[in-house]
């Protein structure tokens, strides 16, 4: 099984993140990936006036959808982070798309103190399976709590997929870099599993993420790595 993430810069214009998120399915495809995950809030970036949007839903919905279709023509499974409302609360969600259409949620269960002033706190881990394996999911600060990977652990899960967008200032974003790797790296060894990280590149709201995604073993060997700049496909048999 082939399993991967995606580095990508994120914009306030949810059609360039739509198109680059296909973009990267269609590279998925040529390179044989069964699996791939994109950022958190890859979809539409941390555009304010859409978070605000009473259409909020149904615009992710529908762009959704076309990932959906192209899932489901490419017979990949994919992970998309998006933002989602429901019973007027908004929550920074991962979308699980499976190439039969069907799709599982993952909501944010440990928002930072500023996105608390937006965004609602998750409440459940998810486990899905695909291929005869099972995967968690997880999305940024949500990497600082053993007790999350550790049920993954006990749940049987060959690894865990962290979507992340760790945008800081300029000198936050550079001495951020190896604690970023570190956890990621800890979570593996600790439980056995893969973990891959999935993380934005490049500047938005005034703030930069500076990459670094990566993927390790169960060791904690790390397979493979972007730089802090590029965008990129990373890759792994499991």
């Amino acid at each position: 099984m082939k399993t991967g993430v995606v580095q990508m810069k994120i914009c306030d214009l949810l059609e360039n993140n739509l198109h680059k998120i296909l973009y990267f399915l269609d590279k998925a495809k040529d390179e044989q990936v069964d699996l791939v995950c994109f950022p958190e809030m890859a979809l539409t970036g941390y555009n304010i006036e859409l978070l605000q949007s009473q259409d909020l839903n149904r615009i992710v919905l529908t762009s959704l959808e076309e990932v959906s279709k192209k899932c489901t023509e490419y017979s990949i499974c994919s992970i998309i982070g998006h933002p989602f409302k429901h019973e007027d609360k908004l929550f920074n969600r991962a979308t699980v798309i499976f190439p039969t259409g069907e799709s599982l949620k993952y909501d944010k269960i440990h928002p930072t103190e500023l996105e608390k002033k937006i965004f609602s706190q998750g409440e459940e881990t998810l486990v899905f399976e695909f291929k005869q394996k099972r995967f968690g999911i997880a999305i940024c600060r949500d990497q600082n709590f053993y007790e999350i990977f550790k049920k993954y652990k006990e749940a049987g899960c060959s690894g865990v997929f962290i979507l992340a967008a760790h945008f800081y200032s300029p000198k936050e974003a550079r001495w951020k870099i190896d604690k970023n790797k570190a956890i990621p790296i800890t979570r593996a060894v600790e439980n056995g599993y893969f973990v891959f990280l999935a993380n934005a590149v490049g500047p938005h709201l005034n703030m930069i993420s500076l990459g670094h995604s990566l993927i390790v073993d169960g060791d904690g060997c790390v397979v493979c790595e972007a730089d802090e700049t590029g965008e990129y496909l990373l890759t792994v048999e499991i």
